[in-house]
């Protein structure tokens, strides 16, 4: 007889049962759905906000087949895809300007599965459809940006320090620094190493000039660009939740590359447009004394006012604006679309936060009469939106731009100053759109050449081992069951290489059982008895598959470490399905045999295949 541990039976029971619960959810199929998801972390989901939105679809009549909320905001399924965007359209006219209004699919599996956290796995782009973009960060303009901050710094450093200087200019890769005398420079140089030890400096003697030439730190450049990226990742994270996108992936990809994939989005131009760009606000002063004629028509042809700089508004009039900055875009905490209460013309309305209030009060209290410049910097190109007179002092950091736009270019700007300015400028370097159709047709052909091959290997394995392949066939649809269970626990993301994944974990699985049946008929030619072949087959088998297996595994992690995107993807089933297949070929198989011919006393002979030969040879 053959004796099996009960602690192993409850084991592989155990397995089997959750590998049914978290399986099961993916065989439902999914709905198309709205999200409702707050716009701003305060904001709370609740069953208010649920009832909210139930009744304003079921005052435009639309029917709901079944709606709950989560964490992450209110879900609401319907039968079809027209009622979808017929419902996404009156969300968003009611919940627009505070919630993110967003096309969903949800899973048809009962409510009780969710509640165990038995969801469906994920799918990738490749078998959903929506658009895949790899951004590479120009690093260049994070320097050259960071470049610029430091010069003001440095500019207001020297004033506060009393440094007496004639010129501070920005080059490609330093900041130089111009005295008239050697001993005013000599005299700065002690200081500006002790106040900001970010750059390296050097004296140069030039001409009856003075200068100094700081270099920033190699250390201080590539934290500059690791900031630089993350807060490109943060603001195109912000921008894809503005957008309404469900599930969206945006990761950092080497050292200085962004991936962005967004499930369900097929307008590649608009997913462009509002990632690429660049746009942020600055608050400037009107230099009033020089906006005469003449000295206007001289800085159109290139004579500009020393401390001023030429922009135009969206009429093309031109006005002088002192360089030195009153806010930035970083001091914005809000931007809402909306109109101009006395024009009634599209606008954006701004609030500050709590420093950027109290600038912009004390800025309006000291220039009244004088304007301030509102100016949209975007793709490099500065144009005034509006330059208003300031008529009196301007408390709680609400203020408007307004101008020649119109709803949709004010619903944009909004959102591009709510998520925040890119830190560096990015290119598209990689593009891919793959239709929702095309997405069906993948996971059509994949799972379908996946169970072609496995219905071809369990015919031939059962048909060539007899009741032992059998077992095999069923030791590898629990492995396959408990495969899918992990990648949904997980909460993986499958993609085609995932199902390539598969199909090679079958493969390997079978291969598992392969070496135990053979070893089982080599122990039953020396003249082993069945029950003790049956033991020495699977203890010596063993061996071997975890050799075999465990190179495996190794090869997987690196493809997991070293790879990226889809190659990692593939590695995560391989990895997991190399750790089911052997539970499956070791556990799972050796219970089954154990049930069939564990307890019989006097065997003679086992089903598997060519084992008749010992069968005739002992009768």
């Amino acid at each position: 007889m053959n004796k099996y541990p009960m602690w192993k039976y409850a084991l592989i029971l155990v397995a089997c049962f959750l590998g049914v619960v978290y399986t099961v959810p993916n065989f439902f199929g999914e709905s198309p759905a709205v999200q409702v998801s707050p716009l701003r972390a305060a904001t709370q989901v609740d069953l208010d906000l649920l009832s909210r939105v139930e009744k304003s679809l079921a005052d435009t009549g639309i029917v709901v087949e079944a709606s709950f909320f989560d964490q992450s905001g209110v879900k609401i399924r319907f039968k079809d895809t027209n009622t979808q965007l017929r419902a996404k359209d009156a969300l968003q006219k009611e919940f627009g300007n505070d919630f993110v209004v967003a096309l969903n699919l949800i899973s048809n599996s009962p409510r009780w599965l969710a509640s165990l956290n038995a969801l469906p796995m994920y799918l990738g782009l490749d078998l959903r459809g929506g658009v895949h973009f790899l951004l590479q960060v120009d690093m260049v303009s994070a320097i050259e940006k960071a470049l610029d901050s430091s010069v003001q710094d440095l500019r207001q450093l020297m004033r506060s320090e009393s440094i007496r200087y004639s010129r501070i200019s920005r080059g490609t890769t330093e900041i130089e620094i111009n005295f008239r005398e050697q001993s005013l420079r000599d005299g700065a140089l002690p200081i500006l190493e002790r106040t900001s030890p970010d750059f390296l400096y050097e004296t140069l003697d030039r001409s009856g000039t003075y200068s100094l030439i700081a270099k920033m730190r190699p250390e201080v450049e590539k934290r500059i660009q690791e900031f630089a990226l993350q807060q490109n990742i943060t603001t195109l994270r912000n921008r894809v939740n503005e957008l309404g996108v469900a599930e969206p992936i945006v990761q950092q990809s080497g050292s200085d590359r962004i991936v962005v994939q967004l499930p369900g989005v097929q307008d590649t131009a608009k997913a462009k447009d509002i990632l690429g760009r660049t746009a942020t606000l600055e608050v400037r002063l009107v230099d009033e004394d020089k906006m005469d004629s003449a000295n206007l028509e001289a800085a159109q042809k290139g004579q500009v006012p020393p401390g001023d700089e030429l922009l135009f508004d969206v009429n093309g009039i031109p006005y002088l604006l002192k360089k030195d900055l009153i806010l930035t875009g970083d001091r914005i905490s809000d931007a809402q679309p909306g109109f101009d209460s006395q024009t009634s013309e599209p606008a954006v309305h701004l609030s500050l936060d709590g420093r950027g209030a109290t600038i912009f009060q004390k800025t309006t209290r000291e220039n009244i009469g004088k304007r301030i410049a509102m100016v949209l910097v975007e793709r490099g190109r500065s144009e005034i939106v509006t330059a208003p007179v300031v008529r009196a002092e301007i408390p709680g950091g609400r203020v408007q731009i307004s101008g020649r736009m119109n709803t949709t270019e004010a619903h944009d700007t909004a959102l591009l100053l709510r998520a925040g300015a890119l830190a560096a400028p990015m290119d598209i370097v990689e593009e891919r759109t793959v239709g929702p159709s095309l997405g069906a047709d993948n996971i059509e052909k994949g799972f379908k050449s996946t169970w072609i091959g496995f219905a071809a290997l369990a015919l031939f394995i059962a048909v060539y081992y007899v009741v032992f392949g059998v077992v095999s066939v069923l030791a590898l649809s629990v492995n396959m069951m408990l495969l899918i269970a992990l990648l949904s626990m997980l909460q993986a993301t499958l993609t085609l290489p995932g199902i390539a994944a598969v199909a090679l974990t079958m493969g390997m699985a079978i291969d598992a059982n392969v070496l135990i049946n053979e070893r089982i008929r080599e122990e039953l030619r020396n003249g082993t008895t069945p029950q003790a072949a049956i033991t020495a087959g699977y203890e010596r088998a063993w061996g071997t598959i975890l050799d075999s297996n465990v190179t495996t595994l190794i090869a997987g992690l690196a493809l997991f470490f070293f790879g990226s995107g889809p190659v990692k993807g593939f590695a995560v089933v391989h990895c997991l399905g190399i750790l089911t297949s052997m539970f499956s070929a070791v556990f799972v198989s050796r219970g089954l045999v154990n049930v069939i011919y564990g307890s019989r006393k006097k065997l003679t002979g086992l089903s598997i295949g060519d084992s008749d030969w010992y069968k005739k040879n002992t009768d």
